[in-house]
Formats: structure tokens, C-alpha cells, sequence
């Protein structure tokens, strides 16, 4: 039995576990490729992140506290919850309000800062990326190994590694880049459970309209 319920958990995958705020050992930075999104979601929800008018290209997902396997969430902490004001003043970096705050209610609170700290650190990791310009002149859909999507990030950050960085897919389409961070927001490597690239030579990826 006991050699059963340990195949089980290597053959899951990576592994959700709760933890206390403020104790993790690094950061998942998650870049979402906003137009695959709407194509894929955002544009049903009617999301304001899917407008034109938005012109968004790679925004932040979130910046995630992670164990080296697993990761902690909806953490309990004694800093107070963002305001509408708060989490409407993140919208540019996170596509829509609501998006800002279920990055801090589930992911910031592990954190063990203060909203307003999380988003500046969110902003600053941001910041720390070069996401490559290539992808923003699309004029239109393509087909691409998500390998090239790798290859371009490491040829823009020459201090990113190959095993820092991890690209992922949905339903055919380039979903995130995921960057593992320091507590400093320098590159590390990824833990085993979060380098899951995606091996599809034909992933689609929408220009920005």
C-alpha cells in the first residue's frame, strides 16, 4: 500500500499544500500571452482585459510563492485586503482588477506582505523580465514550436537560464512563460515540479489585435 500511495504522488504532478504567510522558498513569476487567453476564455467572459483597446500583450498572471515542491495558497495573514481603489490601480499589470485581487487573496497572503508591498513586488519582478518585442509585431496567427517562445525569452534576459524559465500550452495555444525568482528577484533554477515545458511544434499564438 505504501509503495502505491508513493507512485501516486510522483505520477500527480506538482503537489498544492498549505503553509503558513511568508514561509516559501521562491517566486513563479507567470507571464500570460493575453491574447491566447481571450481567445480562449476572457473574450466569453466579456472580460475588459480582451478589448482592443487594451492592446495587452504578456501580463502578469501572478507572482506565486513556491516550496521546492509544491506550493503554499489562500494563506492566512494580518495585513489587510487591497481596496477597489487598490486593486483597480493594478490593472495595467494584471489585466483587470479582479484579476489583481485573486492574485493577492489566493497567492499574495503567502507572501507575508502587505498588499501594497506584493504589488510593488510584482511590479518590480515584472520590470526584471524583457519580454521579447517579437511577439508584440504578429500581424497575424502563427503556428510555432514553444520552444521558440523559450529561445527568445533567453536570447532577450542573457542572464536567464534554460532551466529558469518554463513555457506552457492550453488547448494548442501558448499559454504562460513561467520565471522562477529569488525572494530577490534574481533567476533561479525551477523546482522538478514546476519545469514542465511544453513540447507541441505547432502551438498557436494570436497577435495583439
Amino acid at each position: 500500500m505504501l509503495r502505491l500511495i508513493l507512485v501516486l504522488l510522483i505520477v500527480s504532478g506538482p503537489l498544492r499544500a498549505g503553509g503558513n504567510a511568508g514561509e516559501f522558498d521562491y517566486y513563479v513569476m507567470a507571464l500570460s500571452w493575453s491574447p491566447n487567453w481571450c481567445a480562449l476564455e476572457g473574450e466569453n467572459r466579456d472580460s475588459p482585459q480582451c478589448a482592443p483597446a487594451a492592446d495587452f500583450g504578456w501580463v502578469l498572471h501572478g507572482l506565486w510563492p513556491q516550496y521546492e515542491r509544491g506550493w503554499p495558497d489562500y494563506c492566512t495573514t494580518g495585513h489587510r485586503n487591497p481596496s477597489r481603489a487598490d486593486t483597480a490601480a493594478q490593472a495595467w499589470l494584471f489585466g483587470t482588477a479582479g484579476s489583481a485581487w485573486h492574485q493577492w487573496n489566493k497567492h499574495g497572503r503567502c507572501s507575508g506582505l502587505s498588499a501594497d508591498t506584493y504589488y510593488d513586488l510584482s511590479a518590480t519582478a515584472y520590470a526584471h523580465v524583457t519580454r521579447p518585442a517579437v511577439f508584440r509585431d504578429l500581424q497575424d496567427p502563427v503556428r510555432l514550436p514553444a520552444a521558440v517562445v523559450e529561445e527568445a525569452f533567453l536570447r532577450d534576459n542573457p542572464a536567464l537560464s534554460a532551466d529558469q524559465i518554463t513555457i506552457t500550452c492550453r488547448s494548442g495555444r501558448i499559454q504562460e512563460a513561467r520565471i522562477c525568482l529569488t525572494r530577490d528577484l534574481d533567476f533561479r533554477d525551477c523546482g522538478k515540479d514546476v519545469r514542465r515545458d511544453c513540447a507541441l511544434d505547432d502551438a498557436l499564438f494570436a497577435p495583439v489585435r
